[in-house]
C-alpha cells in the first residue's frame, strides 16, 4: 500500500506555522511556508513546534463531537439535541460503527506524529541556541508519545512509525503492534526525555503549558495504571487475531506493582507538586472563606493573577504559582467566550455544546460529612441539593436556584423549574435533565456579551495522581497499606482520598476519616477509589476509558440516565410549592465491542492490511 492518501501522510504545506509572540503556547494565525524556509527561522521552527502542541488536549475537549465530549459519550452527561448522529450519542445509544465514528484522533494524532518526527529531524537546521534545540527537541520527542498515548487508549495497538518520515511514494508498514509494544514504547519514550535531563522539573509563569521532567512522569504512570487494569491485564478480551492487540495475554498482579512504582514517583518527583489547598480566605469575590474553593481554583488558574492565600497547614504563598502547584500539564486557552458559550444556561448567552449533567452523577456526590446521601446526619434536599453538601457539588453542577457569574452580576440566579413563571432555563425547554454543567466555568466573567478571561485548563494534576497511587497501592499492598516518603507523611490508598476530601471542604469528623468507612476491605476500597474519580475528575475526559478500563461499562452504561423536574404550583391560597420528581432522560446502550473505538473505516479501505477492532465486523 502506498503512502499516499494513508492514514498518517500529511503534506507539509498542510501543517502551517505559527508567528512567534511572547507567549510560547498561544496560538496565532498561521502561515504556508515550504520545509527549508521554516526550519531556516528561529521564529517559523519555534512556530512548528506551537502547531504540534495546539491539539493536546482535543480529545477530552468539551464539544469534541459538536453537541458535547467525552461526557456525553458516558454517564455523565447528555448530549444538545441535534438532527446528527455523532459520535457522543452513537456511544451513548450503542450504535457506534466504523462509518459513523469520528476520525479526529487517528487523523490528528497521526498527523502530529509525523509533525514531531519532522520537528526532530529538522530542527537542527534553525538558529536557536544549543540549550533551547535540546529542549525542544525534547518535548517533540514527549508530544510524540502523548499522541501514540491518545492512540492507545481509544483503539489498543497501532502502528508505530517511530522516527520515520515517508514520502509521497512510500511504502507503509501498516501492521498493527501488540498493546504491550506500545506500552513499552511510551514508556521507554519518556524515559528517554528524562535521561536526558534538559527538561524543567516544573515550568512556571509564561513556560506553564509546556514538557517537564513530571509530565513525563504522569504520563509513565497513566500508561501503567492502564495496563494493569482489568481490561488490559490478561482478561482475554477480543478476538484470537486481536486480544493481543488489546492487552496482554496474561494477568500479571506485578503490573500493579509496576503502576504503584510510577504513581509514587510521581508524588516523590521535583517541583513541589501537591493539591492546592485554600479554606480560610480567599480575594475574590468578597474576602469570604469558601471551602473546596482550591478545588474550583485550579480549573481556571489565570483567572485569579491577584489572588494571594493563605493556609497556616500548607504555608503561605501567592496565588497564581500556587495554582501550578498541582497543575503538572496543562493546556493554556485563548481569549474568548467559548467555554461560557458551551456551558452556561441560554438565559446567559449558553448553547448547550457541552451537553448537560445527568441527575444521576449529581447525586454521587456526598454531604457536608462524606457520607452519600442517603446515609448522613444530613438531611438531603432536592429542592436545595447544595445545602449542606460536598462542596464540589456546587463547584461541579448548575443546579434550580444555583448563583453564578452572568454578564452583569456575580450572583444571578437560575430557575430550572417548570410551571408558572419558568424561564427559559426550565427543564425541558432550556436543559434536558435540569441541570447543567458549572465545573470549568469561569466566575469572573459570562455570558456571551463579555470575553471571558484567560483559562488555563488543566490536563494532568496531582489530584489524579493521589487517586491513580491510591488505586494501584491498593491492588497492589491492599487497602491498609500506609508508607512514609521523602516528604515525611504517611500516605496510603487511605490517606490519599482523605487528602483530596479534606481539599474539597468536607468535614473530617469526630474520627478523622471525612466521611470515608473505617477497616474497608479490598473491594470496598476498590469502590470508593473509584466514586472519588468520578467526582473529582468529572468532566475532564475521564470517566469514559476509567469504566472501559475496570470493565465496569456492561453495568454503568447499560442503564436509564436521569433528570431532575421541579414543578411551580401555585396553591388556591396563592402559596407556591415546588414538586422534585426524577424522570428518565436517555436509557444507554453498552455493547462488548465498545470497550474500544472502531477504527474508522475509511482507514480499513485504504489499508486492507488494517485489523479491525473486534465484534464491528
Amino acid at each position: 500500500m502506498k503512502a499516499k492518501g494513508n492514514f498518517f501522510i500529511l503534506l507539509l504545506s498542510m501543517l502551517g506555522v505559527v508567528s512567534c509572540n511572547d507567549s510560547f503556547l498561544d496560538q496565532t494565525a498561521t502561515t504556508d511556508l515550504n520545509e527549508e524556509s521554516v526550519f531556516a527561522d528561529s521564529a517559523y521552527a519555534t512556530g512548528f513546534l506551537t502547531e504540534i502542541y495546539a491539539d493536546i488536549g482535543f480529545d477530552s475537549e468539551l464539544d469534541r463531537f459538536g453537541e458535547g465530549g467525552l461526557q456525553c459519550a458516558t454517564d455523565e452527561a447528555e448530549p444538545r439535541a441535534s438532527s446528527r448522529i455523532t459520535t457522543g450519542v452513537a456511544f451513548a445509544m450503542g450504535t457506534i460503527n466504523p462509518v459513523i465514528v469520528t476520525d479526529d484522533v487517528w487523523s490528528r494524532c497521526y498527523t502530529n506524529i509525523r509533525r514531531c518526527n519532522k520537528f526532530m529531524q529538522l530542527a537542527d537546521r534553525a538558529p536557536i541556541a544549543a540549550a533551547t534545540l535540546k529542549q525542544y527537541k525534547a518535548e517533540a520527542r514527549f508530544l510524540r508519545a502523548w499522541y501514540y498515548y491518545m492512540l492507545l487508549r481509544h483503539y489498543g495497538g497501532v502502528p508505530i512509525v517511530y522516527d520515520k518520515i515517508y514520502g509521497a511514494n512510500d511504502e507503509i508498514d501498516a501492521t498493527r503492534q501488540t498493546y504491550e509494544t506500545c506500552v513499552n514504547y511510551i514508556i521507554d519514550e519518556c524515559n528517554a526525555v528524562l535521561a536526558e535531563n534538559v527538561l524543567r522539573p516544573r515550568n512556571s509563569g509564561r513556560s506553564n503549558g509546556r514538557i517537564s521532567q513530571a509530565a513525563c512522569l504522569a504520563l509513565i504512570m497513566r500508561v501503567t495504571l492502564d495496563a494493569a487494569s482489568p481490561l488490559h491485564n490478561g482478561s482475554g478480551f477480543g478476538t484470537e487475531d486481536t486480544k493481543l492487540l488489546l492487552g496482554y495475554e496474561d494477568a500479571d498482579p506485578q503490573r500493579w506493582q509496576r503502576a504503584y512504582e510510577a504513581a509514587k514517583r510521581c508524588m516523590q518527583m521535583q517541583g513541589d507538586y501537591r493539591l492546592f489547598e485554600c479554606h480560610t480566605r480567599h480575594k475574590f469575590p468578597d474576602d469570604a472563606p469558601e471551602p473546596g474553593w482550591g478545588f474550583y481554583a485550579v480549573q481556571s488558574p489565570a483567572e485569579f493573577v491577584n489572588v494571594t492565600t493563605d493556609d497556616t497547614s500548607r504555608g503561605s504563598f501567592s496565588y497564581p504559582y500556587a495554582s501550578y502547584q498541582e497543575i503538572i500539564l496543562m493546556r493554556k486557552m485563548p481569549l474568548s467566550i467559548h467555554t461560557c458559550q458551551l456551558l452556561d444556561p441560554p438565559s446567559c448567552g449558553g448553547n448547550g455544546g457541552a451537553g448537560y449533567a445527568y441527575y444521576d452523577l449529581a447525586k454521587c456526590f456526598p454531604m457536608i460529612d462524606g457520607k452519600p446521601i442517603d446515609q448522613s446526619s444530613y438531611t438531603y434536599n432536592p429542592l436545595q441539593p447544595a445545602q449542606n453538601r460536598d462542596p464540589r457539588f456546587d463547584i461541579s453542577i448548575v443546579y434550580n436556584g444555583s448563583k453564578i457569574c452572568n454578564q452583569q452580576n456575580y450572583a444571578y440566579s437560575v430557575y430550572t423549574y417548570q410551571g408558572e413563571n419558568s424561564t427559559q432555563d426550565a427543564v425541558y425547554s432550556g436543559t434536558p435533565t435540569g441541570l447543567y454543567t458549572r465545573k470549568m466555568l469561569p466566575r469572573a466573567a459570562s455570558g456571551n456579551w463579555w470575553v471571558e478571561p484567560p483559562q488555563s485548563r488543566p490536563l494532568i494534576r496531582f489530584a489524579e495522581v493521589l487517586l491513580s497511587y491510591a488505586e494501584a497501592a491498593n491492588e497492589w499492598k491492599g487497602p491498609d497499606f500506609q508508607e512514609t516518603l521523602s516528604d515525611g507523611n504517611t500516605y496510603g490508598p487511605l490517606e490519599a482520598l482523605k487528602l483530596i476530601r479534606r481539599r474539597a471542604g468536607i468535614e473530617p469528623g469526630a474520627d478523622g476519616m471525612y466521611g470515608l468507612k473505617a477497616g474497608m476491605t479490598q473491594q470496598e476500597m476498590r469502590e470508593a477509589i473509584q466514586l472519588e474519580r468520578r467526582i473529582e475528575l468529572a468532566f475532564e475526559g475521564f470517566r469514559f476509558y476509567d469504566v472501559r478500563r475496570w470493565m465496569i461499562a456492561e453495568k454503568t452504561e447499560n442503564q436509564p440516565m436521569h433528570g431532575l423536574e421541579i414543578t411551580r404550583v401555585m396553591g388556591d391560597d396563592n402559596k407556591v410549592t415546588y414538586v422534585p420528581r426524577e424522570f428518565v432522560v436517555r436509557t444507554h446502550v453498552f455493547r462488548k465491542a465498545m470497550y474500544f473505538w472502531p477504527i474508522p473505516y475509511a482507514e480499513i479501505v485504504k489499508t486492507p492490511t488494517l485489523v479491525q477492532n473486534p465484534y464491528y465486523e
